[in-house]
């Protein structure tokens, strides 16, 4: 996933911990061979090259629902969140100046969820585009391997899959775990804690991946329809956002969708999700609907 994973779990024997923790370890691998974008041996990209053919290539069950889920959030962000946005993050990424319109109007050429034909089954991917499931896969992940560490008998415990959680139960006894939220600007410490028995709980920021140019700061996340990072130095902007959900995917994707609205939008989106949520301004304030601040005394193995 090409991040720190962890597993945190009550077992009544070693014996028993081991053996959930393979399961654990073992979905995980199955997920990244399957889905990552960083490796030319994964089925993702060999699925990419049968789908930029001309008859295209049938999806399985699993790669269709991520695929209809992809589409959804296409359709509720208004393009800003695309999994065919590959290009533009790459370009990004590379950068040492700020780039010029003229590239990124190049590279949006490839980019667009609208532009590839998906009809539930069967995908369709125009040459020079490409898929990226980075801002589902690992939420996803987390689900599925509570999943079935719930089916092997496991009550208590957690997965983190690089900060994206999913809480399979509260401590034996029923305490919640506490989650410390890192304060955007001064990452060694929480700026709030969060308290979470059973779910997911991911969050999103401009903290984690930016690169700074010509004295400004740019974030990772990008928005497709521009091909531009947001604008988290704009008046009422946001620097993070936390969300909890039934599920880590959904949670993730709250957060995401967040991030990219900014500003009004995006507390009025968090405000009528019915989920519950933490959102950080640069200047430091917290404001949402399920938190402790100021921070206090978190789970060393159970940090956002």
């Amino acid at each position: 996933m090409g991040c720190p994973c962890e597993v945190m779990l009550y077992a009544s024997s070693q014996e028993a911990a081991r053996s959930a923790f393979a399961i654990a370890v073992g979905e995980v691998r199955r997920l990244d061979l399957k889905y990552s974008h960083y490796r030319n041996d994964s089925w993702l990209a060999r699925y990419q090259d049968q789908a930029g053919a001309s008859g295209g290539a049938e999806a399985d069950a699993e790669t269709a629902a991520l695929f209809d889920y992809a589409s959804t959030q296409f359709d509720v962000s208004g393009g800003a969140f695309d999994v065919t946005a590959r290009p533009l993050t790459a370009l990004w990424d590379a950068v040492t100046e700020v780039p010029r319109y003229e590239a990124i109007e190049t590279v949006l050429g490839r980019v667009g969820w609208h532009r590839l034909s998906w009809d539930g089954r069967t995908m369709h991917l125009p040459a020079g585009m490409t898929l990226d499931f980075g801002g589902l896969v690992k939420e996803y992940a987390a689900d599925r391997v509570a999943g079935l560490l719930r089916k092997a008998g496991v009550e208590h415990g957690y997965v983190d899959l690089g900060g994206d959680f999913h809480f399979i139960g509260a401590h034996p006894g029923g305490a919640p775990w506490q989650v410390g939220i890192r304060d955007p600007r001064r990452r060694e410490r929480a700026i709030a804690t969060v308290a979470v028995r059973t779910g997911g709980l991911a969050s999103s920021g401009d903290y984690e991946r930016h690169v700074e140019l010509e004295g400004r700061r740019y974030s990772h996340l990008i928005d497709a329809r521009t091909g531009w990072p947001i604008d988290t130095d704009a008046e009422d902007a946001l620097s993070a956002v936390s969300v909890t959900a039934p599920s880590c995917l959904v949670a993730g994707s709250a957060a995401t969708l967040a991030m990219l609205f900014q500003g009004k939008r995006a507390r009025s989106f968090l405000a009528g999700s019915g989920l519950a949520w933490l959102a950080i301004t640069p200047d430091g304030a917290v404001a949402g609907t399920s938190y402790t601040a100021p921070p206090c005394k978190t789970d060393p193995s159970a940090r956002g």
